[in-house]
């Protein structure tokens, strides 16, 4: 089976390294995204992919849109009895789609109808999801609307964030990456069409999706803080200036306070939250600084009493 693979991020690399191990499968090329400035420094770096194809010894295209000429005479040339596409980051076209004899399969960190779009386990842990799972599925032009091939239920724990919940996954979507192909190859998958009218969405991650509501619950404050991981982070305004925080839902027994309502005791630094809740506050980083204690940050700011977060 010749196999052309697609993917950008750390999560399409147990697949790419368990696809390079199967005896009777070739990767013929890679796929991956341009290398892009990143971090403080916007310091160019190439995607976790490229690094482990490169490694390998593999032929490495990386097209600034798949919807070019380019692309596509790149696609046609090689003829790939069919793409492995995991986390790529671009829709598709439909005249590339059509180009390898068994399609475009992609791993999808959900169990589809739910959760369709760039951000599937992230939207997971907010919406406070206990179970979520993978889906190996043929892709069309559409977005993630494909038919399914094969799924696995997977548990999210209740203090895992979305990195910790996404490593998981991954590992996990090697074996069933290679039972699809195999199964595929052999006849013996039937694809299903998905129900389109249970579909839900998980949409790209924007910097605004942190800002945390004090109104809300303690535990709903606390998925988001375990699903924006690691950006864009959960975060507050205090004193017009932004910070971004982390900490659990707890008891600590305090009068009722209007929410954001930020509370030093002898027990911990605690915040007021809606339906009468109680978040409390482990550590803070107020933008342009560095990350401390909960403890720290209200003996420097000198709290005041009644002193809110912001919503």
């Amino acid at each position: 089976m010749r196999i052309v693979f697609c993917g950008t991020p750390e999560f399409a690399v147990p697949s790419l390294k368990r696809l390079l191990a199967e005896p009777g499968i070739t990767i013929e090329a890679v796929v991956t995204q341009p290398d892009r400035p990143s971090g403080r420094g916007q310091e160019v770096r190439s995607s976790a992919v490229k690094d482990v194809a490169l490694e390998a010894g593999l032929y490495v295209y990386q097209p600034e849109k798949m919807k070019s000429d380019s692309a596509f005479d790149f696609f046609k040339r090689v003829e790939p009895d069919v793409v492995v596409i995991i986390a790529y980051g671009q829709i598709i076209p439909k005249r590339l789609i059509e180009i390898p004899r068994l399609g475009w399969i992609n791993l999808h960190g959900s169990l589809l109808p739910h959760y369709r779009g760039a951000a599937p386990i992230h939207w997971a842990i907010v919406n406070g999801e206990t179970r979520s799972g993978l889906t190996s599925m043929q892709i069309d032009p559409g977005l993630d609307s494909g038919p399914i091939l094969l799924q696995v239920e997977m548990d999210i724990g209740p203090d895992e964030t979305a990195p910790e919940v996404a490593r998981r996954m991954a590992e996990a979507g090697a074996p069933l990456m290679v039972e699809t192909l195999r199964k595929l190859e052999r006849g013996e998958i039937t694809p299903v069409a998905q129900d389109h009218e249970h579909a839900t969405f998980a949409p790209m991650l924007k910097k605004e999706h942190g800002r945390v509501n004090w109104g809300h619950t303690a535990r709903q404050i606390y998925n988001r803080v375990r699903g924006m991981q690691p950006w864009p982070g959960a975060f507050t305004m205090f004193r017009e200036q932004m910070c971004h925080i982390w900490g659990r839902p707890a008891e600590p027994g305090l009068p009722e306070s209007p929410e954001g309502t930020l509370v030093a005791s002898g027990r911990g630094v605690f915040v007021a939250c809606g339906e009468k809740t109680w978040f409390e506050l482990e550590a803070v980083q107020v933008e342009g600084r560095k990350r401390i204690s909960a403890r720290d940050f209200v003996n420097g700011a000198r709290l005041k009493p009644g002193e809110r977060f912001a919503s």
